[in-house]
């Protein structure tokens, strides 16, 4: 089993999706901020707003340093959002680095209200239109929003977000508290307490913001998958000192309460699981998972996959809205690459029935991935194609790539997985990520990091997507339950 690094990335860009709006630096300031993740530091924020012929520039560089299982990878984000003087957007541009993996992403506003997206990876270079959603908003535009509606207790307000890194906007709820005490590093200092609720594709996130009268957050807290992230202001001097270390994997971990022998070979499993501090959860049903609502919030889950029919060839020659959508390139998953296209041809060989094209691409990908630790950051499906290297993010996004490259539609899922000893723990699940592929009208799971036949009813799917809003909703969801009971059908 392998354990993705990323769902802190994802947190950590909805954590800055919540704090970021709060902040109001004047013009042309610096502020520095440090991040603690279970009271351990592990990295920096520097947030820069500056105004010149009549743009607004603001930028938020994160970077930060995270332990998994012995391995230590460096994440930094730069986010820069450019709009009008009365916030309306114009453009933005985003440098993300995992591992020295680097991928730069510029949008600008198209005369039809959307953003034209250029992203760049590896000398290869993507064109796609984003969406900007009617009356979205981002930094600028949420700092003037803020300042219009005030800081006075009870006051209320909804936004949409769009916020670059995702490429996409949520769903933002502020609710302004009290003026309360609040410790910064032992200092005592009154400031508005402001919380912000942000609806994700697998579930809300809530942070909560301390800001003095200019809006500047001092301090921010967000809980999330079992763990507390905070971000507070401080000199450069200690936001740029160095990181303590800080393992998370043993926190994304959840305890069987009976072992699941060769679980791979069961007919089916049910699970009820049992949400932790009131969580609603909100668990998909699928073609291979059934979610029922139970008792007390509790969800009764029956995964049971399904088979690819046979006889069903390829290239998909549908018309479905949602399956069509499953066959484009996007800036993780470049099917469109000649890289990836290669290697498509290479993987079914003669092949004709698609079920059986799928199964060779899942044996090809696990070997093809020679170096399987969790080094790496999170690697496109063209890096990975390059490196040959990661763990199961990248067998994932290779995977769903070179279906879609020979016309099989596919996506990306992210979950839970079932292991019999991981990290000196028995009959554990750890966070997971595999694949789907649309054969006969039906979803065919996929795992490259178990092949042969490396899906089964030890993997609970909890999102699924192109490539980060799976993460997203994952990184919303998980540490929110646990498994009570299992039953197991042969």
């Amino acid at each position: 089993m392998r354990i993705i690094r990323v769902f802190i990335y994802a947190i950590l860009v909805l954590f800055f999706c919540g704090w970021q709006p709060v902040l109001g630096a004047g013009a042309g300031e610096t502020e520095y901020s440090a991040v603690f993740m279970d009271g351990g530091k592990i990295g920096h924020v520097i947030h820069i707003r500056s105004v010149s012929g009549g743009e607004v520039t603001t930028t938020e560089e994160m970077k930060m340093t995270i332990a998994r299982g012995g391995f230590s990878i460096t994440v930094s984000t730069t986010e820069t959002a450019i709009e009008t003087l009365d916030g309306r957007p114009l453009g933005f541009e985003v440098v993300q680095n995992m591992s020295g993996i680097e991928q730069k992403s510029v949008g600008k506003l198209n005369s039809e209200g959307k953003f034209d997206v250029t992203t760049s990876v590896m000398g290869t270079t993507q064109n796609q239109t984003v969406d900007y959603p009617a009356g979205a908003i981002m930094s600028e535009g949420m700092r003037l929003l803020q300042m219009k509606k005030g800081l006075g207790a009870g006051t209320k307000y909804d936004a949409v977000l769009f916020v670059p890194s995702m490429l996409s906007a949520v769903n933002a709820s502020v609710v302004v508290g009290d003026l309360v005490s609040t410790d910064l590093f032992g200092r005592m200092v009154k400031l508005t307490e402001m919380k912000v609720a942000m609806a994700t594709p697998g579930g809300e996130m809530t942070s909560t913001s301390y800001v003095d009268r200019d809006f500047r957050a001092h301090k921010t807290i967000m809980p999330a998958m079992g763990m507390t992230l905070e971000i507070i202001a401080c000199a450069k001097e200690f936001a740029l000192s160095e990181n303590d270390v800080v393992d998370f994997l043993d926190k994304m971990l959840l305890t069987s309460p009976v072992p699941l022998d060769n679980v791979r070979s069961k007919r089916s499993v049910t699970y009820q699981l049992a949400p932790i501090n009131n969580a609603r959860l909100q668990i998909p049903s699928s073609q291979n998972q059934t979610a029922v609502a139970g008792k007390d919030g509790r969800v009764i889950l029956t995964v049971r996959p399904v088979k690819p029919a046979g006889g069903v060839g390829f290239p998909y020659s549908g018309d479905l809205p949602e399956i069509i959508e499953a066959l484009k390139p996007t800036r993780y998953v470049q099917s469109d690459a000649k890289e990836i296209i290669d290697l498509g041809r290479h993987a079914v060989g003669s092949t004709k029935d698609a079920g059986q094209a799928v199964k060779k691409i899942e044996s090809f990908v696990n070997g093809y991935i020679t170096e399987k630790d969790l080094s790496v950051g999170y690697a496109s499906a063209l890096q990975v194609a390059d490196s040959r290297q990661g763990d199961c993010t990248e067998h994932a996004v290779l995977s769903a790539a070179i279906c879609r490259s020979v016309g099989i539609p596919a996506r990306v899922v992210t979950g839970l997985v079932y292991a019999d000893v991981f990290l000196g723990e028995s009959g554990v699940f750890g966070a997971h990520a595999w694949t789907e592929a649309y054969v006969g009208g039906k979803w065919i799971g996929l795992d490259a990091t178990r092949a042969p036949n490396g899906y089964g009813p030890g993997h609970i799917a909890l999102a699924t997507g192109n490539d980060e809003p799976a993460v997203f909703a994952l990184a919303a969801t998980l540490g929110n339950f646990k498994i009570e009971k299992v039953v197991i059908e042969d």
